[in-house]
């Protein structure tokens, strides 16, 4: 089983992160792709993060029509913050039979020498990376690794910022979410200060 691994805040999932998984799992070799909630990314602020349990819970909402999309929990379990080489790690030792791989944005293999041990992922884990506009230049000895594999998806320019921001400014953002995801968020009040 190939699975690859997109990690995200998911604050809130929304259509761009579904478009890109799909293309991801329908159009590369991987079998699954597990949507992975990330408690807290080390490279970002806490502030305006919503409970862990209610980013994952949208994450259930938004994928469950998707038989190859699966959300994931595991890194609740790890300590925090956590980083992405220590769940590989932990995914390897738990699914031995499974291979892992990265999915990211060309924006994130930008930054991706910020990351712990980002040489040990560069050689132990294939990494599909999606086209997105930002600034910046890949560094060079990206271009042509063989284990970075460009994946010709759509460019998906929107963000769970925007989203927020929208929400905030009581903009009707409902075409940018699942139904489900959307009625929770409502219901719930989710983002309206």
């Amino acid at each position: 089983m190939k699975v690859g691994l997109y990690f995200g805040t998911f604050n809130p999932i929304h259509v761009g992160h579904l478009i890109i998984a799909n293309h991801l799992v329908e159009n590369s070799d991987l079998d699954q792709v597990w949507m992975v909630v990330t408690p807290h990314n080390p490279l970002k602020k806490k502030k305006g993060l919503l409970e862990d349990y209610h980013r994952l819970h949208m994450v259930h909402l938004a994928t469950e029509k998707y038989d190859k999309i699966i959300p994931s929990d595991v890194e609740f379990k790890l300590p925090q913050p956590n980083y992405t080489v220590n769940t590989l790690v932990h995914l390897q030792e738990k699914f031995p039979k499974y291979s892992f791989s990265l999915i990211m944005g060309e924006d994130n293999l930008k930054s991706l020498k910020k990351w712990k041990n980002y040489e040990v992922l560069l050689s132990e884990y294939q990494l599909y990376v999606y086209p997105r506009i930002s600034e910046d230049e890949v560094p060079k000895e990206f271009n042509n690794h063989p284990n970075i594999h460009r994946v010709p998806a759509p460019i998906i320019e929107l963000s769970s910022t925007f989203i927020r921001n929208s929400i905030k400014e009581k903009k009707n953002i409902q075409p940018m979410l699942d139904a489900k995801v959307w009625e929770y968020i409502d219901h719930n009040l989710f983002y309206k200060k």
